[in-house]
């Protein structure tokens, strides 16, 4: 584990060349991935979320597609597409930009829910139909999509099914003075990005996420997390509460949480750090909390502050 932890932290050096001032976004980020899940990225243009994938990609030597999402956009044009070679008198298979180890979804919400629906399937089962034959993907597989919350002409909001689908929901926000001047010394001669060398495998990788799934969740831990997502359905100002696929997602993401944090267990620490990353996309409020600007995230912080936090009983001493 400390082997691991130790390329994990060079990864993470590695993208801080790039993205500057946002290691808590960067590690969220390797959390999905090694979870085996996906990001969706909300934030307004030009804060550097498409080279925070590319930095990740490039760290870890990965087979890299980006996907401009367009309102003409297709399926096809997702997944690929069979197409009828003459000389050999059969359809051949072109795969499509998701059939990569890290696919950016750019302006996710920018094509129509036809186009977007292509995505469940890979995002759900790493695995794309065409042509009712079902392909796998490849090891590792992950998919960070982006939207802008600003301009919303032209756009498509992502059906509630298809939030449910990301592990984490994140946002970069504006830099500091410090940190924008840094951007800019950066960026005078060169892009920091042309200088990106891979510090790990893909086979690195999959062996991680192999090993975040021994990490240990205790049963009160467990019933944590359950009390959690149970108290979003039973909040006054929800109006959909977090389905069980949340919940499985709270437990991967805790245990993939508490491995970068160089533990082969979770803590509830570890589930408060993870969970209003986790469970605020997954959750639909009621007309009365919109309309009173009460968002999902400070239902989140709201609920963790009620929701009794599980204490390690101590072994009585013998008398």
């Amino acid at each position: 584990m400390e082997a691991a932890v130790e390329q994990v932290e060079k990864v993470i050096a590695n993208i801080e060349q790039v993205v500057v001032g946002k290691r808590k976004e960067i590690e969220l980020s390797l959390v999905a991935l090694f979870a085996g899940g996906h990001v969706l990225l909300e934030d307004v243009p030009g804060v550097g979320k498409t080279m925070m994938v590319k930095a990740i990609a490039r760290s870890l030597g990965a087979d890299f597609k980006r996907i401009q999402f367009t309102p003409d956009l297709l399926p096809s044009d997702v997944t690929g597409v069979s197409i009828y070679n003459q000389h050999t008198r059969q359809f051949e298979f072109r795969p499509g930009p998701i059939m990569a180890n890290i696919v950016l979804a750019d302006e996710i919400n920018r094509t129509s829910p036809k186009t977007q629906s292509a995505l469940l399937e890979s995002l759900e089962e790493s695995s794309v139909t065409v042509d009712g034959e079902t392909l796998q993907l490849n090891r590792p597989f992950f998919v960070m999509a982006t939207q802008n919350p600003v301009e919303y002409a032209g756009t498509f909001p992502l059906p509630e099914a298809q939030l449910d689908r990301f592990l984490l929901k994140l946002q970069l926000g504006y830099p500091s003075e410090q940190e924008e001047l840094e951007v800019l010394n950066r960026l005078q001669h060169q892009h920091p990005i042309e200088g990106i060398e891979a510090v790990m495998t893909t086979e690195e990788v999959v062996a991680i996420q192999n090993e975040v799934t021994k990490t240990i969740v205790s049963e009160p831990v467990k019933a944590y997390m359950i009390d959690l997502v149970h108290a979003t359905r039973n909040h006054q100002a929800v109006e959909l509460g977090v389905s069980p696929r949340g919940t499985i997602a709270l437990m991967k993401a805790s245990q993939a949480y508490a491995f970068l944090m160089g533990r082969d267990y979770v803590t509830p620490d570890d589930v408060k750090h993870i969970t209003p990353f986790v469970l605020a996309h997954r959750m639909m409020m009621t007309a009365e909390s919109k309309m009173s600007n009460t968002t999902a995230a400070q239902t989140v912080e709201n609920i963790l502050d009620q929701v009794s936090v599980p204490v390690p009983q101590r072994r009585m001493a013998r008398s």
